[in-house]
């Protein structure tokens, strides 16, 4: 008999997302959400929300702290808004714990997945693509990087 496999890494978060997305047909229940999440996130030491950390292009304060420990990508963010906390929360959330390789090489779209980028002005869509773009660059930095 045949079995399938659960899905592992970006397919396995894809499928969780998606499935939220489903649950959740009101636009402003989705956003609603996000702002709940953005309440459960831990804030940023005041001392590592620095100029040098502001993701540049976002209206909002925006800012990014990437590491790198056993292989994997970690990322952790914070913003003076609620709604960019909770959706920047969202995209490190999804890429942190991954290797780099693959961080570098996935092509999907994490935000449309979980359908809260429609629901997005496009200041804020396009400060959130700063964002990611910090995360690939991270990750292919630590490709080259590493030996």
């Amino acid at each position: 008999m045949d079995s399938v496999s659960p899905p592992s890494g970006f397919e396995a978060k894809r499928a969780q997302r998606q499935a939220e997305a489903r649950s959740i047909a009101d636009p402003h229940e989705r956003l609603s959400r996000c702002v709940d999440a953005a309440r459960r996130t831990p804030s940023l030491p005041l001392e590592l929300r620095t100029d040098d950390r502001a993701v540049p292009g976002c209206l909002a304060k925006l800012w990014f702290v990437p590491e790198f420990r056993d292989g994997l990508c970690w990322y952790r963010c914070d913003s003076d808004s609620m709604v960019v906390k909770g959706v920047a929360a969202l995209l490190c959330e999804f890429f942190s714990g991954e290797r780099p390789e693959a961080i570098v090489a996935f092509s999907g779209d994490p935000l449309g997945d979980s359908g809260i980028e429609r629901h997005l002005s496009p200041n804020r869509r396009h400060g959130l693509g700063q964002l990611r773009g910090l995360i690939v660059a991270f990750a292919r930095f630590q490709l080259e990087a590493t030996p």
